[in-house]
């Protein structure tokens, strides 16, 4: 930790609502984690408590009006922390980050100029790596789209059932009295691609799910990736910036 200290790297950037929406996204799912600041951009790979799900969020460096980072290095923080700090800050705040005195400075620049200082948090320094995944299934939808699907079949049950099929893509899900079914059609603003003429399916957690579409705030567009039986993919990227969840499949204990 001493080693990343004593690097240093100064950061601004005039759209602080690219940090405030991902980390706020981050924070459904993960308590700390590690923060790699390299010369490419900015990097958080970290599994969530229980092991169920991944978070990968990337900024690029050309995201920032100011990006000054000599080597790679690692600081770990308080991601909760992180949110409550950025809610403090308007959306068209410039931000600068730095570190000062072992801790991460942000401050605005502005009518009004804030300064906060985070401590820094001691974690492991094993790297998180992102599975090789392939995915037999990839369906590009709107982000809106997404949201309500999983709010509907959040309604009725703890678990929803995702199915593909070359022309349309469907949601559903079963509880002891109601059942909910959501049948999205292949068309100009949603695209299926799909391993085969067969229908593949599988199931995952709504609670997951609900926590992993607040980062549509930073996409008005959500890739979801998956297989039969196998983990879910779910990302929002714009141009500098990718925010992506991995998440286990649910298996039914028969």
């Amino acid at each position: 930790m001493q080693e990343a200290i004593q690097k240093g790297f100064k950061l601004s950037m005039a759209d602080s609502k690219i940090l405030k929406e991902g980390i706020n996204a981050i924070s459904e799912l993960i308590i700390e984690a590690n923060l790699k600041i390299k010369p490419q951009g900015l990097e958080i790979v970290s599994m969530d408590p229980a092991n169920v799900s991944m978070v990968i969020f990337r900024v690029n460096g050309a995201t920032f009006t100011e990006y000054k980072v000599s080597e790679e290095q690692t600081i770990g923080l308080n991601i909760s922390n992180l949110k409550q700090l950025f809610r403090r800050f308007k959306a068209d705040d410039i931000l600068s980050m730095e570190l000062k005195e072992g801790k991460l400075q942000i401050a605005s620049v502005g009518s009004v100029a804030k300064t906060f200082k985070l401590p820094l948090v001691e974690l492991e320094e094993k790297e998180q790596k992102v599975p090789e995944l392939k995915f037999p299934v990839s369906v590009t939808l709107p982000s809106a789209l997404l949201i309500d699907a999983v709010e509907d079949a959040g309604i009725v049950a703890e678990s929803v059932s995702f199915a593909a099929e070359p022309q349309k893509f469907c949601m559903s899900a079963q509880g002891d009295l109601s059942d909910a079914n959501i049948e999205i059609l292949k068309g100009e603003n949603i695209r299926i691609e799909i391993e085969g003429d067969g229908k593949i399916t599988s199931k995952y957690s709504v609670e997951y799910l609900k926590k992993m579409i607040s980062g549509a705030k930073l996409s008005d567009t959500a890739i979801i990736q998956f297989g039969k039986d196998y983990p879910l993919k779910l990302q929002f990227k714009s141009e500098n910036v990718s925010l992506a969840f991995i998440l286990a499949p649910r298996v039914d204990n028969d």
